[in-house]
């Protein structure tokens, strides 16, 4: 199988980057990862260094390096590595005046993260696609136009590409001017995973026409199988992300019908927190499926979790309400060059990271 080409390498900034009085777009490496980590932790993000070396070693960084002759205030105390609050977004918005808090970006005062994705590999043809992540400006900088920059060179470096981000209602309007459409909604929702029956804590769960579905620890074996069942429900090519999931995931886990010799149905991963862990992605056949996994990995969490789920699922929320999860946010689902997402958005039912899809 195929996978996606690797990011490619840091380029010079170009003219276009530019905007009177001169700040610059330049990409960003792995030594701009504890920049990057205080400028989140000063607007109000976890420092969750996991998830930014992700980003920036299986995406394409871009930044604004504060102005050379800008003093750094004192350094703030820094946060242990932890999930998003349930608040958190992915894609904010411009913050207004005076919203910062003290040493806020200390070098970069502006990131965004491109993720790019390859066609799938059963329609090489296929347009490609990719994700906008992360969008943060520093508070002392905002309305200055520097989202708009950043998410203007992303979706230059993006080409052809398909493009997609989610938005919480402040940053929507910058993303509408840029020319993204909504194509969805985007349903955080957070708290204990309760009310879990004994049978549904088994290796075993009943799934609609099937007769047991076996949810497992998933195995090197699985990735093939993994792949070849995210590709065209995603639409695109993200092998680059997904073999990282062993790796970065506390858990991985997948469902197949307890029917010998059958393929995989379905698989989920639980990320790594402090108060909140975070399921996704989760991609199944079916939503008894989606449910087996979800029970699976939060009954392995060790406190709350946190699921976005696209609306389109509403049996899926209502279940997820019933076990003790309340919907905390919601996000708006939007893309730039076509009319709608690649794949299979009946078989998605959380992303692999926010705005990762």
């Amino acid at each position: 199988m195929t996978s996606s080409s690797p990011p490619s390498p840091p380029s010079s900034p170009s003219p276009s980057s530019r905007f009177s009085p001169g700040p610059v777009v330049r990409r960003l490496t792995l030594d701009d990862l504890p920049a990057c980590l205080d400028l989140a932790a000063d607007r109000g993000w976890a420092r969750r260094e996991r998830k930014w070396r992700l980003l920036l070693t299986a995406g394409q960084g871009y930044g604004i390096d504060a102005p050379a002759d800008e003093v750094s205030p004192p350094k703030a105390p820094g946060a242990a590595e932890s999930p998003e609050s349930p608040g958190a977004q992915e894609t904010p918005a411009l913050s207004g005046p005076g919203d910062h808090g003290p040493g806020e970006g200390r070098g970069l005062i502006g990131v965004c993260v491109l993720v790019p994705y390859g066609p799938p590999p059963h329609a090489p043809r296929d347009r490609p696609s990719a994700s906008v992540v992360m969008v943060l400006v520093a508070g002392r900088h905002a309305r200055r136009g520097l989202g708009r920059l950043l998410v203007r060179h992303a979706l230059a470096e993006a080409g052809d590409a398909t493009v997609f981000l989610t938005a919480n209602d402040s940053g929507r309007p910058l993303y509408e001017k840029l020319g993204f459409t909504t194509v969805g909604t985007v349903v955080r929702l957070t708290g204990e995973f309760t009310g879990a029956r004994a049978a549904d804590r088994t290796a075993d769960h009943r799934a609609g026409p099937r007769a047991y579905l076996r949810v497992r620890d998933a195995t090197a074996a699985d990735l093939p199988a993994v792949l070849a069942l995210d590709a065209p429900v995603f639409g695109a090519d993200r092998a680059h992300l997904i073999v990282r999931l062993p790796s970065l995931a506390d858990h991985f886990a997948v469902a197949a019908p307890g029917t010998p010799n059958t393929g995989l149905t379905g698989y989920a991963a639980l990320w790594p927190g402090g108060d909140t862990a975070v399921i996704g992605p989760v991609i199944a056949e079916d939503e008894p499926t989606a449910r087996a996994l979800i029970t699976e990995l939060a009954t392995r969490a060790d406190g709350p979790v946190r699921l976005d789920t696209d609306a389109r699922h509403p049996g899926l929320r209502a279940w997820l309400r019933a076990h003790g999860l309340t919907e905390r946010a919601t996000h708006t689902l939007m893309v730039h060059g076509t009319p709608g997402l690649p794949g299979d958005p009946g078989r998605r039912f959380a992303p692999y990271l926010g705005s990762l899809g």
